[in-house]
């Protein structure tokens, strides 16, 4: 535990956007290599490393390495040093749980038997790690796993682990629409076409993708992040951009949102007149996260199994999203992914008495999010240990 925290303060001061974790890879590199352990190179700045150990089944654990654009405003001591950004979504801990345990493993082969893939994943942030992993080579790369194992460390109490079967995150999209207006003199409006009214329009009725069109029960939810138009108030400019991010359990419903999404701005812009089409661009795609009912199952009796009564919860499924599903969807193999808690226990009992926990906690992304070092760390290593051995232990 001791080389773990150390790790773990190391990476949480000298954290990487997606795509340049470059001095994250060269260390986590390094410390695989001070464990004998030969690692590779995937994706940039993915780095896996492979321990065989006999035969039985094959076993991929994963854990992402990326950090935000957020300035930290923790008050911890080993804060970021690195301006305007911030491991503020836990992934400085996945990553040194992972390392924890891939030496735990390591240095106890004469306990269990198969292979255990470390995978340690670039880019989460933006939706492009997993699948850059991919496009390099992984799958021919590594041996075929027969399940695929992931975590995230959630504002949930410290010491408990949450799971769920089926969806436990959401499939998420954000989306550019463009519409086209024709400027004008702000004292000349009846020249133009108006985008920031139509602009104005469109989010408006997008309300009602949800509240009229989705089903009761349903979970869907359409949010504008960003409304951008004009440069000067005497000017009616000729275009507006609406940012927007979508989130859903159901594929099928996902697809009606996007078509009503589109139904709606195109309707808008032809009743303002306006003089070309919409235009729509999707990014920073992420696919449904949700568990394999056997994987699930696997999981879960083994943590109720080693963790005290209490400790293992069932979690309620998160509308945050995750690339993760993609490495093990392109095996075309189950997966189990689980949260843990990492909020100090009596601050997090304290905030539920009171009901103050969604304003007194700060959630992922948040620059004052701040897991608990202990005991979530030995917790969050356990529990990859315990999720690996359920399969590799005969």
């Amino acid at each position: 535990m001791d080389w773990q925290r150390d790790l773990y303060r190391l990476f949480h001061q000298v954290p990487e956007l997606s795509l340049q974790e470059h001095r994250t890879a060269e260390r986590i590199e390094a410390e695989l290599g001070g464990l004998g352990l030969e690692s590779l190179r995937i994706g940039g700045t993915g780095v896996v490393t492979v321990l065989e150990n006999g035969p039985g089944p094959t076993v991929l654990a994963r854990a992402d390495i990326d950090a935000l654009p957020v300035s930290e405003d923790t008050g911890l001591d080993y804060s970021s040093t690195v301006d305007g950004v911030m491991h503020a979504c836990g992934h400085d801990m996945h990553l040194v749980a992972l390392l924890g345990a891939t030496r735990l493993l390591s240095e106890h082969r004469q306990a269990w038997s198969g292979t255990y893939i470390a995978l340690f994943q670039p880019a989460e942030e933006n939706s492009a790690g997993a699948q850059a992993m991919l496009d390099d080579g992984l799958a021919a790369r590594v041996p075929r796993p027969d399940v695929a194992l992931a975590q995230h460390v959630m504002p949930a109490e410290a010491g408990t682990i949450g799971t769920a079967p089926g969806p436990v995150l959401s499939a998420g999209d954000s989306l550019k629409i463009t519409v086209h207006g024709r400027g004008a003199h702000g004292s000349m409006p009846h020249t133009a076409v108006d985008p920031v009214v139509l602009a104005a329009s469109i989010v408006l009725r997008l309300q009602t993708i949800v509240s009229r069109e989705t089903e009761p029960g349903q979970f869907a939810v359409v949010t504008v992040g960003a409304s951008n138009a004009g440069t000067k108030s005497n000017i009616i400019p000729d275009r507006a951009e609406l940012l927007l991010n979508l989130r859903t359990y159901d594929p099928a419903l996902r697809a009606q949102v996007i078509s009503s999404i589109e139904r709606i701005v195109r309707g808008e812009c032809a009743a303002a007149g306006a003089p070309r089409e919409p235009e729509f661009e999707y990014y920073d795609q992420f696919p449904l996260t949700s568990n394999d009912a056997g994987a699930h199952r696997t999981v879960t009796e083994a943590f109720t199994d080693h963790f005290a009564p209490g400790q293992v919860f069932e979690a309620v499924p998160a509308t945050a999203s995750e690339d993760f599903s993609r490495i093990p969807d392109a095996f075309g193999i189950p997966y189990a992914y689980w949260f843990v808690g990492s909020v100090a226990p009596e601050t997090f009992r304290a905030a539920m008495e009171a009901g103050t926990v969604s304003s007194d906690i700060p959630a992922n992304h948040s620059p004052f999010f701040a897991p608990a070092l202990d005991p979530t760390l030995e917790i969050a290593t356990r529990a990859h240990v315990v999720a690996a051995c359920a399969y590799l232990v005969p």
